[in-house]
């Protein structure tokens, strides 16, 4: 094949003939894992690195948990600068990440998800290698190496590994490659940083734009334009809650039919549960201490005073199908958008009994409590999906703009909770009475939708942006796997006619390595002859 093709003076070699003994005899060293405190280690402590500590190309050293003193640590495993680590176990896009260790701490220990190894220096440059194993070409063939029986835990084991083919060019020519990859890879990490904080600016503007919205001037002069049009906070309340009564009055004759259809068949199975009333507290003076400024014409509520009860998805992993009913978890949530795409099914039957609990309908909110809380969506269409615990359903009353409460929930999980809580620790899960005691500013329906109105405008632009960024951050991509391709293949520096060719190279080290046996042997049979006699 063409892409098989290489200069005259490569040749492919299994990277097995490419590397050096680790401490154990063995050329793939694998860690260890021990129960670990779920805090990093500090610098005069041992850790044992988590497998997020390898990423493409990169080696973060603060991603490890603490070792337990009670635990002898084991240095013969402990990480040192001029590894090459690979992650061996995981999810299929995290099985088989590689990084060159530029710089490390002391004491840090690898995992038993991760093994290193260490090229022969004699033969093979440690960056060319990393280099080659992060390249599209080597990691489609790793990933046809991988086993398990699904893509979310598969291995990578050393001996399927060792099957590895790589292009071997001759040492100078390896040291040119990496110097050329160097350089060209500074100048697009410089872009896609740029890139990058051009991206946290933008959302960082978009908090901005809410906060200035949720405290009312975004809407300031269309209020002062429409002053005798504006219905109170109380009405727009008091029309809620007879909404709210009513649904109650309809759940209530619907329960009641069940229970009289249960009785009718000999009251078999469990005995349908009766709908829970909402008690509603309304917001008090000593809950506004800590909020901000809002219009005299809006009135800060709780969430639960805004929706039907609030409720999470179920708590049981379900058994899963290849097709049925979307069971949408945190990971689907994202862009302020339901992803259906992706999500995985479960049977109609399942889903039956899940939504007698949980029933996500139009115009509800749905909004992530665990995880990456704080993402959400509004769901504007009549269709079925059950839940997972780790999203909140908040069941939007009529009276309402959904996309309005959306924005305030968004908003306000980010800044009433914060990044940190009043300890300083990161709130990593939101509870449900959390949620319903969540103080959102409320201003007339109508302010609402010019409010959705205004701000979606501005936040179409903002995603327009984004848009333009994520797809120059593709783009930088695929020129890095341009560059590694043309790297491997002999094309990104030229070749120079006085080098070694790589299989002379290949067969003088070996040759070396045949001898230095042989003289080990020697001596050794010499020895236990003397002793012998």
């Amino acid at each position: 094949m063409i892409e098989n093709k290489l200069p005259n003076s490569w040749i492919w070699v299994p990277i097995v003939e490419l590397l050096t003994e680790n401490s154990n005899g063995k050329l793939f060293q694998q860690g260890w894992s021990p129960q670990c405190y779920s805090h990093p280690a500090s610098s005069n402590h041992w850790g044992v690195l988590k497998t997020t500590a390898i990423q493409d190309g990169e080696f973060w050293d603060h991603e490890n948990k603490e070792l337990p003193e009670s635990l002898e640590p084991k240095p013969h495993i402990e990480v040192s600068e001029g590894d090459i680590l690979m992650t061996c176990a995981g999810p299929r896009n995290r099985c088989g990440v590689v990084c060159f260790v530029k710089k490390t701490r002391p004491k840090l220990l690898m995992s038993g998800k991760m093994y290193r190894f260490r090229p022969n220096n004699q033969l093979l440059d440690s960056k060319y290698l990393e280099g080659f194993i992060r390249s599209h070409r080597a990691q489609h063939a790793i990933d046809a190496m991988k086993t398990g029986i699904s893509d979310s835990g598969l291995n990578l084991t050393h001996g399927r590994f060792a099957e590895l083919m790589v292009p071997f060019a001759p040492l100078n020519e390896q040291k040119r490659i990496v110097a050329k990859i160097e350089e060209l890879f500074s100048e697009l990490d410089n872009g896609i940083a740029a890139l990058k904080t051009a991206r946290e600016q933008l959302k960082v503007y978009r908090q901005s734009v809410l906060k200035h919205a949720f405290e009312g001037k975004l809407t300031a002069k269309w209020r002062e334009d429409n002053a005798d049009k504006l219905e109170s906070p109380e009405q727009l309340l008091a029309r809620i809650q007879q909404e709210r009564e009513a649904r109650y009055q309809e759940q209530l004759e619907d329960w009641e039919t069940a229970v009289k259809e249960w009785e009718i068949n000999g009251k078999k199975g469990k005995k349908p549960s009766k709908p829970r009333k909402q008690k509603i507290k309304p917001i008090g003076k000593s809950d506004l201490d800590d909020l901000f400024d809002i219009p005299e014409k809006w009135k800060w509520v709780f969430l639960n005073e805004l929706s039907e009860y609030i409720v999470d998805g179920t708590h049981h992993t379900p058994d899963y199908t290849d097709s049925g009913v979307p069971f949408i978890s945190a990971k689907d949530i994202r862009d302020f958008k339901i992803n259906f795409e992706e999500a995985r099914f479960i049977s109609d039957f399942q889903h039956k009994n899940l939504i007698k609990r949980c029933r996500p309908r139009k115009n509800s909110v749905l909004l992530t409590k665990s995880g990456t809380i704080g993402r959400v969506a509004l769901v504007d269409i009549d269709f079925e999906f059950s839940l997972f615990e780790s999203v909140s359903n908040i069941p939007i009353l009529g009276n309402l703009q959904g996309r309005f409460v959306m924005w305030a929930v968004y908003f306000q999980v980010s800044t009433y909770f914060g990044a940190k809580n009043q300890k300083g620790v990161a709130v990593r899960h939101l509870h449900l009475e959390d949620i319903r005691r969540l103080p959102v500013p409320l201003p007339s329906y109508n302010e609402q939708t010019v409010f959705v109105e205004k701000i979606e405008n501005i936040f179409n632009r903002i995603s327009e942006n984004e848009a333009v960024i994520d797809a120059e951050l593709l783009r930088a991509e695929t020129l890095r796997q341009s560059i590694l391709k043309k790297a491997f293949s002999g094309q990104l520096v030229p070749q120079d006619p006085s080098d070694e060719p790589a299989s002379k190279l290949l067969a003088r080290i070996q040759a070396e390595k045949e001898f230095v046996n042989t003289q080990k042997t020697s001596k050794s049979n010499k020895r236990h002859s003397v002793s012998g006699h």
